[in-house]
């Protein structure tokens, strides 16, 4: 799963990130980043599971309020 979030320069896009990964590791569940100045890409997946999971649909739910 996979979604791009735009902000309004690369000091609010790198602060969104910075908050994911303070979520992502109280869930231990850490997605692909990529920053390209002011959009952020979040992609998540389960690897070890194969597919998504709830991991991924909680995270990417807590990426949403974030945004």
């Amino acid at each position: 799963m996979t979604r791009t979030f735009s902000f309004k320069d690369f000091s609010a896009a790198l602060a969104f990130v910075n908050k994911v990964g303070e979520q992502a590791e109280k869930a231990n569940h850490h997605p692909d980043i990529d920053i390209r100045y002011n959009r952020v890409r979040l992609s998540l997946v389960t690897h070890s599971a194969g597919g998504l999971t709830a991991k991924d649909f909680d995270l990417a739910a807590i990426a949403d309020k974030l945004a």
